[in-house]
């Protein structure tokens, strides 16, 4: 089966059998790159802002100068999601340091590599159907959390090993791996932020922690705030979120997933969980869709 897919590589519209790099790039190399997964629906970049917000944020913890400017970028996912005829995707968009002599100390002249593409994704808002099939099947794995101190852990970098680690763990069909950091703590999945609940109250791990703050996880925070559900922030053991009476995971592309299992001990969704996902499709349909 072939890939008819249009990709966005430096500036030009091409089939995804042309879509290259070089060899030598940096991202290639070393993982030297930030970039952004974003949902489109119905054509709009949903909290197309945030996700500008912390591709910032990561190009300057990277110290990736890259010189291009938010118009540009959004006219580039622009063209990627007309050329490939899509409203509701899933888009990811990379940034590299581009090619350098060979040697591992960055350069501040900085000629980027940009890519652009885009997936079909269901429909999404209140008329939407979920991506995922059914609540998801969690395993805690030994693969610890890279301490924030030896990698910025909310810098979104291809330099994804310690995911990829931790899902390599995984047994069977499990979707989604819990780290812990050095002391114990949960703090997040591999590629998702984890929500519990108790006793009508919301818990999350601490952005503090050596975690990847999502922006599904920030507007979910904002959504409970706004319906008066009572959140708390802070460290929290393995035991605390097997004693829940209901959990869930966020990313951009599950949105809120609810939990069916955690090594074997069930939990599942249940009415925050339930409440939280409806108002987050309200949300993108006032935002999109209207």
């Amino acid at each position: 089966m072939t890939d008819d897919s249009i990709y966005h590589v430096d500036g030009d519209l091409v089939p995804a059998s042309e879509a290259t790099v070089s060899v030598d790039d940096r991202g290639f190399r070393y993982g030297d790159a930030a970039f952004e997964t974003m949902r489109a629906y119905g054509g709009t970049i949903f909290a197309w802002d945030a996700h500008l917000e912390r591709l910032e944020r990561t190009c300057e913890a990277l110290s990736l100068a890259h010189g291009l400017d938010a118009s540009d970028l959004r006219t580039r996912i622009d063209e990627t999601l007309a050329a490939n005829d899509l409203a509701d995707a899933s888009v990811r968009l990379s940034i590299t340091r581009g090619v350098q002599p060979g040697k591992l100390t960055p350069q501040p002249e900085v000629d980027p590599t940009v890519v652009v593409y885009a997936t079909p994704l269901p429909r999404g808002g209140l008329e939407g159907e979920s991506v995922w099939d059914e609540p998801a099947t969690v395993e805690t794995v030994e693969t610890r959390r890279v301490p924030d101190e030896a990698l910025p852990a909310a810098a979104k970098t291809h330099n994804y090993l310690n995911g990829i680690l931790a899902r390599a763990e995984l047994e069977g069909d499990a979707d989604e791996a819990l780290m812990c950091d050095l002391e114990g703590a949960i703090t997040e999945g591999a590629t998702s932020n984890l929500f519990f609940a108790r006793d009508g109250e919301l818990y999350t791990p601490t952005a503090d922690g050596p975690m990847l703050p999502g922006i599904t996880r920030r507007i979910v925070l904002a959504l409970a705030c706004e319906a008066d559900v009572p959140v708390q922030e802070g460290r929290y053991e393995l035991a605390d979120v097997l004693a829940a009476d209901e959990a869930f995971l966020t990313n951009r592309t599950w949105e809120l997933r609810p939990i069916a299992t955690i090594d074997g001990h069930e939990i599942g969704g249940g009415p925050i969980t339930a409440r939280l996902s409806r108002l987050y499709d309200e949300r993108v349909e006032h935002a999109c869709y209207r």
